[in-house]
Order: C-alpha cells, then structure tokens, then sequence
C-alpha cells in the first residue's frame, strides 16, 4: 500500500464534519469504546492524520497508531502533541504490523476510512486482514469500515465534484473525486482526489493524488475475516447505502 503523500497536508478537506475533531471521531464508535474495559490497549491501523486515534488516547486508553504514509504518521503525532495526549505512532503497512507488535496483545483494532481497498488485491486483503486478527486478544474486536464497492462499480467511470464548499480553519475547497472503474473485480481501480482550495484573494490553489484501489464484495469481505479466525457480530451492510461498518471478533 502507498499513497496520500500530496494530499496529506490538506486530508481535512475530506474527513465528515461530524468526525473532524478527536471527540467527534471517536464518537462514531462510541458504542464499541464503551465497552471495553479500563485502560484497554487499542490499535488504529490506518490512523490518516489521527483524530480517532488521539480520540481513544484522551480517554486514558492505551493507543498504538500506524499508518503505510509517513505523513500521516507525522500528522497523528503533531495532534496528539497538541492535544496533550499520550500515544505511540510508526509507520508500517499492514503486512509488517506484527513485525512491530506482540500477537495477541490488543483489545480492539480500528481499520476505519474505508482504508482497506488499498490493500492489493485479494492476497493483499487476506494478509492485512491475518495481521490485524493476529495481534487482537481472544475476544478482542476488529472494526472496520468500507464504501459499498458495488454501488462505486455500478456506477462506472465518472467524475464526482461535491456539491457544496467545504470550510476548514476559515478557508474554503472544493473537492472532486475521479473514479477511474476497471473492467473487472480483481482489476486494479483508480481514484484522483482533487481539493481545489479559494484562497482570499480568489485564487485557486489545487492538490490532487492518484490513489490505487482493490475493491471487494461485502460477501467476500466476511469470507476473509472468517478465514483468519474472525466472527462478524456487528454488521451495517445496506446495498442501496454509500458505506458500512464491520465488527469481528477473535473467538
């Protein structure tokens, strides 16, 4: 996996309003972060520029961050830096998390930001999946959220342009997404993001990366999970829906 080296300094044009700051991302996993005991050891595995991680580590967890992009890595850091909170944050894809990490040492793994289809391809999904299931305890919990890949194919090549300006830090973007869809599943797919940011004068001042993407069913998905020893128990697939979460537990 590589990727998000241009757009690292301007991703908060693309994280939701509702989960741009620490409290707000962790807030849309509050239910699991509920549950687990005092001072649990959590993993963000594809940590982007660190609000949920930073979120977990201001409620006294112990939070280990990783990201594949060393921007984001630097990113997360300077957050929890300026949130005075306590975390440990490297860089590693997800093949190389247990070179990293004892096995079975986590009570939760967070792979969230529909990060996964960057995995290469269906060997490339199973050894992320296997690595990430390695590290959790039994009984431990994966979480992970994805687009619904079927409604992003059904839809072909096309270009997306948000329909509505999006202000961070009093400045305004406009964001356009490319979607470039191969002919077939196992194919590798496309996605230019564009953030083109209006600056006060009214120039224009655009950042754009070409991000590679594996896409997978939702059925395949749970398939994988159950092959590297995972139980979905919690689960938001609706195919008419844009994307859904995933928990699974290591029995």
């Amino acid at each position: 996996m590589a990727g998000y080296r241009a757009l690292t300094d301007v991703y908060e044009w693309l994280i939701p309003d509702q989960k741009l700051t620490p409290d707000g991302a962790v807030s849309a996993v509050g239910d699991l972060v509920r549950s687990l005991p005092p001072g649990a050891r959590v993993l963000d595995c594809a940590c982007g520029t660190g609000q949920l991680a930073v979120g977990l580590a201001a409620l006294d967890l112990d939070v280990v961050a990783s990201d594949a992009s060393p921007g984001m890595v630097r990113r997360t850091q300077e957050l929890a830096d300026q949130e005075g909170v306590s975390l440990n944050a490297f860089e590693a894809p997800w093949d190389e998390l247990p070179d990293h990490l004892d096995a079975s040492t986590f009570d939760a793994v967070f792979c969230v930001g529909n990060s996964l289809g960057h995995a290469e391809g269906a060997s490339g999904r199973q050894s992320a999946l296997a690595s990430m299931a390695r590290l959790l305890k039994p009984g431990g919990r994966l979480v992970l959220t994805s687009r619904t890949w079927e409604s992003i194919r059904d839809a072909g090549t096309r270009t997306d342009v948000w329909d509505r300006l999006v202000r961070r830090n009093g400045r305004d973007a406009v964001v356009m997404y490319q979607w470039e869809i191969a002919a077939t599943w196992e194919q590798e797919h496309h996605l230019q993001i564009v953030v083109a940011q209006i600056e006060p004068d009214g120039t224009v001042i655009s950042g754009s990366e070409r991000l590679s993407i594996w896409p997978f069913r939702y059925d395949e998905l749970t398939k994988q999970l159950q092959a590297v020893g995972l139980t979905t128990h919690d689960l938001t697939f609706d195919p008419d829906g844009s994307g859904y979460k995933v928990v699974a537990v290591r029995e």
